[in-house]
């Protein structure tokens, strides 16, 4: 797998998030597989839920219920590490969605909160005292 990109996940999920408010959601698969072919390997699952989501809701567009509810299934797997929210993604709410089998996650899919994620390294360290620094 090539070395990760920020700049192309970024685009890609943004890409991804729009498409699939659009009803777009093959085209959204391909985004957030995009996302996550150029991911660091905390944030794979992430975008690997995205894809099952929307992959769910197309299956859902062409009839195919048991795919369907696979990917559904998928999706909250890989989804619940990163609840309550990611990538100003309201992850919690996406997922009690999924899990009521809710048939169309769009109004899911916005981002609440846009603040750039956190790195794995960030999260680890210790809270400063700012009034000591």
């Amino acid at each position: 797998m090539p070395a990760a990109d920020p700049s192309t996940v970024t685009a890609s999920y943004k890409r991804g998030l729009s498409l699939a408010r659009a009803g777009a959601f093959f085209e959204a698969h391909e985004e957030f597989e995009d996302a996550w072919r150029a991911c660091e390997r905390p944030e794979r699952d992430f975008f690997q839920g995205l894809v099952h989501v929307v992959v769910s809701a197309y299956q859902e567009t062409r009839g195919r219920p048991v795919a369907r509810e696979r990917q559904r299934v998928k999706a909250l797997n890989r989804l619940a590490a990163y609840a309550p929210a990611h990538r100003g993604l309201d992850v919690g709410l996406l997922l009690a969605a999924l899990q009521a089998a809710e048939a169309d996650p769009r109004e899911h899919l916005v981002e609440r909160d846009a603040q750039p994620p956190v790195t794995v390294e960030e999260e680890e360290q210790p809270e400063r005292d700012e009034r000591r620094a």
